[in-house]
């Protein structure tokens, strides 16, 4: 699953570990993720979008 989260990210001047730390995730999950390595659970993704004031949606794109 593609995301904009590295791109997000940028935007608002996180880092990786601040992302991390936000959403109570390590450092290694977010890299992994963004590289698109690995897709989160559910309460994770929503807990990403929150943190972005986005829609899960808008963070995550389909593929298709």
């Amino acid at each position: 699953m593609k995301n904009r989260i590295t791109e997000l990210r940028a935007e608002r001047g996180l880092t990786q570990a601040d992302l991390a730390q936000r959403i109570s995730v390590s450092r290694q999950t977010i890299i992994a993720i963004e590289k698109g390595k690995f897709d989160p659970s559910l309460p994770v993704a929503f807990r990403l979008a929150k943190v972005f004031d986005l829609t899960i949606e808008e963070v995550f794109l389909d593929e298709q």
